[in-house]
C-alpha cells in the first residue's frame, strides 16, 4: 500500500524528486528511507514504476524496454540535477527476489555499499535492458540464483520442499 500511496500521491509527494506520468512508461523517483538525505557518500533513491501488473524481474519482457530505458535515462538525469552525481557515479539495480512485489528499481551512489547491493541479488539495469533486447523472454527463461536468510518463510520453503 506504501507504493501505491506515493504513486498516487496520497503520501511523500513532497519527497518526489522526479515524476514520469505515462501509465506505460512512467514512473516515481524517491529518495530511499534509508538515506537521510544529508550526505551524497550513501546516496539511495527509489523508482517506482506506475504499471502495477509488473511485479519482479521475471515479469519483464522487450516490451518493457521503453520504460526501462526511461527509468535509466530519466532517473540519471533527475539525480545529476538535484544531487549533482553523475550517472557513471551510480549503481542502478533490480533485486531479486525483491522486498515489495512491486517494479521498482534502486539508484545507489557507487561507492556505498547498501544492502541487498551485491551480485548474488542485485541484477544492472542496463544489463536487464541488454538481455530483454537479445531475447524478449530472458527472465522467464534464466535460472536466477539469489540469497536466503534462514529466518525467511522462503527459505522454510525450500527446505520443506528437500532442495536445501
Amino acid at each position: 500500500q506504501w507504493v501505491y500511496n506515493i504513486l498516487e500521491k496520497k503520501a511523500e509527494a513532497e519527497r518526489i524528486v522526479h515524476e514520469n506520468p505515462d501509465p506505460s512508461n512512467g514512473f516515481v523517483l524517491v529518495p530511499d528511507l534509508k538515506w537521510n538525505q544529508n550526505q551524497l557518500d550513501d546516496l539511495y533513491l527509489i523508482a517506482l514504476v506506475h504499471r502495477r501488473e509488473i511485479k519482479s524481474l521475471r515479469d519483464l519482457t522487450a516490451e518493457h524496454l521503453p520504460l526501462l530505458r526511461n527509468v535509466l535515462q530519466e532517473g540519471k538525469e533527475a539525480i545529476a540535477k538535484r544531487f549533482g552525481v553523475p550517472g557513471s557515479q551510480l549503481r542502478i539495480y533490480l533485486h531479486y527476489q525483491p522486498s515489495y512485489h512491486h517494479l521498482h528499481v534502486h539508484f545507489t551512489a557507487l561507492g556505498y555499499d547498501a544492502p541487498g547491493s551485491s551480485v548474488e541479488r542485485a541484477h544492472l539495469l542496463a544489463d536487464v535492458i541488454d538481455n530483454l533486447a537479445m531475447d524478449s523472454t530472458y527472465y522467464q527463461k534464466r535460472a536466477l540464483t539469489f540469497p536466503l536468510r534462514a529466518d525467511e518463510p522462503l527459505f522454510k520453503k525450500f527446505q520443506e520442499a528437500g532442495k536445501v
